[in-house]
């Protein structure tokens, strides 16, 4: 494929495939305004398919129902008098705060960023590939500024030991953007999807609950997936295709660069959240091991026990520990008021957030209340069923339909907003688990980010290459980028379908039914 930004060079089929995508996808409302429009889209669809009277049997209840029209004196009274339920009972909304107040103060302080220098320049050079994609994947605890902080440095410690710095973006971007719902602890996407995915089961059964942790097995193992394999990528196809970097070719301030190291103090900071982070480990522990723990369930069990149900503010509770001991030792927490004003602050970074859950809650509301996503459930799983396509030919299928709409939809949240409530219903009616559903959507959702035109920091990243490189263009980044997207998406398939047919839990308890 030639290089897009060639001046009259002709384009490749994929070349012009990205800038279709692209086309189409500035043409695509804002997230919030695409939630009003399918709300409105809901409300006169209810309207319509309600004057034919169709009715069906709801899987849950059992019962049979009609189409409710939101155009009727319910309909209008529903929407007025559901709105700020609507929105504040909303699962994730509460969920993903909550996380946000213990990640946010991590990340304030200055924990997460000098904990991703430190895996970075700490590494032997033999391993410097698989800690510079391990910081990535380990980097969405810092949600967006990991896209920030790790390409920029994996190209400066490439340039520093006499290695291609493009190689080192790729290294870092696809670790950051590829491996974005992976992870060794459970994090902020965990809670927000699990919030989705349990609104969306409870259409079906009332008592549905999916928790952070329903996909962390999984998750787990494909953190050491994502590591190695992306590793061989960038060893074993990205460096020899790039070749020997010419220094002639980066911007003046690239030659002579240093890494700045990090300070003693910092270090400090380090170590004693550390100690802090091995102390609470302990006391929970306590609190979870012995087998009349109060953290377990009846009769000491962990799955189900009150230690699942609650993972959320023990994880909370983690991150204020381990980002307090950090805090006080750099003194960026001089004093107990700062620590509500990180907290505050780290808040203002979720604005965009809150806005959008408003928009999202309300069509999720009007698509339950409507009886529209019981029915589409009930009647494509009856069809898939007659077509004989089910099994993990139809959840593959899914996966890469998913891999396709975020090429155009970049928020991973939007889309989960969007498609959530048809297909987890749908699968739910073929006897798929819901947190099941879920994982062969992250798989999805994650294998593409890298490629998406609309992927916001893709502009970022395609700066940080021309400071190497001043003929890079977009061409050069999808180049580079795309056989991490195939490979990862085809492996993780793979692994996806082999975990099933093995009977592997997905997560504590949890697996394909």
């Amino acid at each position: 494929m030639t290089d897009s930004n060639g001046g009259g060079e002709k384009k490749g089929i994929f070349s012009k495939f990205l800038d279709g995508v692209e086309r189409v996808g500035n043409k695509l409302p804002h997230p919030f305004m695409l939630f009003v429009y399918l709300a409105l889209g809901v409300i006169g669809l209810s309207w319509f398919i309600s004057l034919f009277n169709i009715s069906f049997e709801h899987p849950g209840t059992g019962e049979t129902e009609q189409i409710q029209s939101m155009l009727s004196a319910d309909g209008i009274e529903y929407i007025l008098s559901s709105m700020l339920d609507n929105f504040t009972g909303f699962a994730p909304l509460g969920l993903v705060l909550v996380m946000m107040f213990g990640i946010g103060l991590a990340q304030k302080v200055g924990l997460i960023e000098t904990f991703m220098k430190k895996t970075i320049l700490n590494a032997p050079k033999s391993l410097i590939t698989y800690a510079i994609i391990a910081t990535g994947i380990m980097g969405n605890l810092a949600s967006d500024a990991a896209f920030v902080i790790v390409p920029p440095l994996a190209a400066m410690v490439f340039y520093a030991i006499g290695r291609h710095p493009l190689a080192g973006i790729a290294a870092g971007f696809a670790g950051v953007g590829a491996g974005f719902t992976a992870n060794v602890i459970i994090t902020g996407t965990d809670a927000l999807l699990a919030g989705i995915s349990t609104e969306a089961a409870r259409t079906i059964n009332a008592e549905a609950l999916i928790t952070p942790v329903d996909n962390w097995y999984f998750m787990l193992f494909s953190v050491v997936m994502l590591m190695f394999v992306g590793a061989w990528i960038t060893e074993k196809i990205i460096e020899p295709r790039l070749g020997k970097y010419d220094p002639s070719l980066g911007e003046d301030d690239v030659v002579g660069q240093k890494i700045e190291e990090i300070t003693p103090e910092k270090n400090r900071g380090l170590r004693n959240a550390g100690i802090a982070g091995l102390i609470y480990t302990i006391l929970v522990s306590l609190l979870i091991v012995p087998g009349n723990a109060i953290l377990r369930g009846e009769g000491g069990t962990i799955v189900p026990s009150p230690f699942l149900t609650h993972i959320v503010p023990i994880i909370l509770f983690f991150f204020i520990v381990v980002a307090i001991a950090y805090g006080l030792t750099v003194k960026m927490i001089k004093s107990t008021k700062d620590i509500p004003e990180f907290m505050a602050d780290s808040m203002k970074d979720m604005s965009g957030y809150i806005v959008l859950i408003f928009a999202a809650s309300q069509f999720i509301a009007y698509f339950e209340w409507t009886n529209l996503g019981a029915f589409i459930a009930v009647s494509g799983a009856e069809t898939l069923t007659n077509l004989n396509f089910t099994g993990l030919p139809v959840i593959v299928g899914f996966i890469i339909l998913a891999a396709v709409l975020n090429l155009f939809i970049f928020s991973g949240s939007a889309q989960w907003v969007l498609m959530a409530p048809i297909f987890i219903p749908m699968f739910m009616l073929l006897d798929y688990n819901p947190a099941f559903v879920q994982l062969a959507y992250r798989i999805a959702d994650s294998s593409t980010n890298i490629i998406t035109p609309l992927n916001p920091y893709v502009v970022m990243v395609l700066a940080f290459m021309k400071r190497y490189d001043k003929n890079a263009g977009f061409g050069t980044l999808i180049t580079i980028m795309l056989p991490y997207s195939l490979i990862f998406l085809g492996i993780w398939i793979a692994i996806f379908i082999a975990w099933t047919l093995l009977g592997i839990p997905i997560g504590p308890g949890v697996g394909m039914n």
